[in-house]
């Protein structure tokens, strides 16, 4: 019997994939018709980056304002959480998250996870899964 499961198709890459390799090579999902973004990276050799930028910038994680309730009351999930050009990676009391640099080498064979929009390559290969982004249906067609 089918199954009928984001879950299963986020996991498994079922929305698609493109293969990256070389200094240059891109997928630029920024666009406002984009209705994809990356969802996770599987590197086919030792890769550095010269783009890997957040969702959105990080802003709202992609998503609109998230609340969770807590026994004293209801908060807002802080959704702003991705580093920004220029921040300084050394100091951790002005951002949530450091930049990644072409400095930082990825090993062949290990996958990455997360929420990106600008994949740009350094150097080294990988292959990039996409899934819709969590606003796909409001998107400009």
């Amino acid at each position: 019997m089918g199954q009928n499961s984001t879950e299963v198709a986020y996991g498994f890459g079922q929305f698609g994939s493109t293969y990256l390799t070389g200094n240059g090579a891109k997928l630029l999902l920024t666009a406002a018709t984009a209705k994809y973004y990356v969802c996770a990276i599987t590197m086919t050799e030792n890769t550095t980056f010269t783009a890997l930028e957040v969702l959105d910038g990080g802003v709202k994680g992609g998503i609109g304002t998230t609340y969770f309730a807590a026994t004293d009351g209801p908060y807002t999930l802080d959704t702003d959480w991705a580093g920004t050009t220029g921040t300084d990676t050394t100091n951790e009391t002005n951002e949530d998250s450091d930049r990644i640099l072409t400095s930082h080498n990825f090993p062949a064979g290990i996958t990455i996870y997360g929420m990106w929009d600008n994949v740009a390559l350094n150097s080294g290969a990988c292959i990039v899964y996409v899934a819709p982004r969590p606003d796909y249906l409001n998107r400009a067609k």
